[in-house]
């Protein structure tokens, strides 16, 4: 873009480049590496466990800047993304991009200097799945995009556990499992209610593909799916019994709601899935670091 072109656009806000790091996800990303740092054996300092988190947390809003760069196209045909501040003007898409990649290097080199590099590199693999196999790849040409994609979004745990540790182990392992089952369901949800968006916009979701029945029933083999896998933290004896409690009551409900879905013949339960599943994981790790931090 030349100087001429770069006129057109108005001053960006500092608002603008926070929205454009996708701070909803972020916030998410932050308290499941948060789960994961407490419940590693060891401890770090005060500084360093804060610098690990923002690297985090400026890893994860790089992939969110990368993406809302590369699928501006598709952003401004949505109404759900259409006022990102891409489409909008706010920010022109070379800015976008060049800060997309600063704070991608800023933040592998934050982790790598406070952390360690087993972390660093866990860190770079999150990024480079987001942005380079879903965002580039899956997202425009396979139904499985966000399942494949979804491991990006589920390796926090592991990426806090990393910083402490320098090293992998199961537990964190467990833990990116239920993340990584938790997003199908997550977002397929969300694409029932956004099925004629996303056929305009030319994304293969599996609901405007194989169809809203079969999107109906792939929630809800994964919610089941789900349900027994987030049983393994408390069957391998890495948490209390708090955890068992709040996973077996949020799992149920979590299925139950599926169920519903699955009977209905409206789409309109899909909503009530979306707006829970946000719940039941915050829920579920939120039992796991009470039961850390209070010993319960």
């Amino acid at each position: 873009m030349d100087y001429s072109e770069a006129l057109d656009y108005p001053l960006s806000s500092a608002g603008d480049y926070f929205t454009l790091l996708k701070p909803r996800v972020m916030y998410l990303v932050i308290f499941t590496s948060l789960v994961g740092m407490f419940l590693a054996p060891g401890k770090v300092t005060p500084l360093v466990f804060f610098a690990c988190l923002f690297a985090i947390a400026l890893g994860s809003g790089a992939a969110g800047a990368f993406n809302m760069w590369y699928e501006r196209d598709i952003d401004a045909k949505m109404t759900r993304t259409k006022l990102r501040p891409i489409p909008t003007g706010l920010i022109c898409e070379s800015d976008a991009l060049n800060f997309s990649l600063v704070c991608a290097i800023i933040s592998i080199m934050i982790l790598f200097l406070s952390s360690n590099l087993t972390a660093s590199l866990l860190l770079m693999l999150a990024m480079l799945v987001y942005g380079g196999l879903y965002t580039m790849y899956l997202k425009r040409r396979s139904v499985q995009n966000i399942v494949i994609g979804g491991l990006s979004g589920a390796l926090p745990p592991l990426i806090g556990w990393a910083s402490v540790t320098g090293t992998i182990s199961l537990e964190p392992i467990i833990l990116v499992l239920i993340i990584f089952l938790w997003t199908p369901p997550h977002f397929w949800a969300l694409s029932i209610n956004k099925v004629e968006e996303y056929r305009l916009a030319g994304i293969p979701m599996l609901s405007n593909v194989k169809g809203i029945k079969h999107t109906k029933l792939n929630i809800l083999i994964y919610s089941i799916i789900l349900f027994f896998t987030s049983l393994l933290p408390y069957g391998l004896g890495f948490t209390s019994i708090v955890y068992l409690f709040a996973t077996v009551l949020l799992g149920l409900r979590f299925v139950y709601l599926a169920w519903i879905l699955y009977l209905s013949k409206t789409s309109e339960p899909a909503m009530r899935v979306f707006g829970f599943s946000i719940f039941y994981l915050f829920g579920l790790f939120s039992s796991l670091l009470i039961a850390q931090v209070f010993d319960i």
